[in-house]
């Protein structure tokens, strides 16, 4: 689990076949799970001055692969005490949006996002989002799209500095909407007192 707090702006040294070496200050031991641009993935070697991490075909599919160069977003994945902070990020990347404006409002930055419009349901008003890794609230939600507010410290220590129009990013929704959509589903349409006891539980 992760908190969508980037802990490192780490760089590539290279990407080839399933292979993604980073160059960064934090030292992780093989195996652990961290989190690259909002994708869990597992450490698979150790460098001097950084580490690898492995990416499936499957996860190679899924993400916003062009923007695993020069800088990336790192994260690793929370230890039993940690502060937690953010919101809950699974890593998971549920679709890939595309940048269509950047509107400087001044003091903060408007960021629409246009996603597949199937992705709506669990793009929540005033809710939570990732956007490649970086823990945000949504402000508005429209048809196929979202916008985001950008303070200028998340502009210039982020990749949001470097994001224009067109530029794709991953998105993990909020897991809560998508858990409830599940049970919901499974039930049939019927929601009954037992449903929303479970659904309660989630929160």
């Amino acid at each position: 689990m992760f908190t969508g707090l980037i802990r490192e702006m780490a760089t590539v040294k290279s990407l080839a076949n399933n292979t993604l070496t980073l160059q960064a200050s934090y030292k992780p031991k093989v195996g652990d799970s961290i989190a690259i641009n909002g994708t869990c993935l597992s450490v698979t070697a150790l460098s001097a001055d950084g580490f690898s991490v492995e990416l499936s075909p499957e996860t190679q599919s899924h993400i916003a692969l062009e923007q695993l160069k020069d800088k990336v977003h790192m994260e690793p994945a929370m230890m039993m005490g940690d502060r937690f902070e953010g919101h809950i990020v699974q890593g998971h990347v549920d679709t890939i949006g595309t940048i269509t404006q950047i509107k400087n409002s001044g003091n903060s930055y408007d960021v629409f996002v246009e996603v597949d419009p199937k992705q709506i349901a669990y793009i929540v008003p005033k809710g939570s989002i990732t956007i490649d890794g970086v823990s945000l609230t949504v402000n508005e939600v429209f048809e196929s799209s979202f916008r985001l507010t950008i303070i200028p410290i998340t502009m210039k220590e982020t990749l949001f500095g470097s994001y224009k129009r067109g530029s794709r990013v991953n998105i993990e929704t909020d897991m809560f909407a998508r858990y409830i959509e599940h049970i919901i589903a499974h039930k049939k349409g019927a929601l009954d007192w037992k449903t929303v006891d479970q659904i309660s539980a989630l929160y």
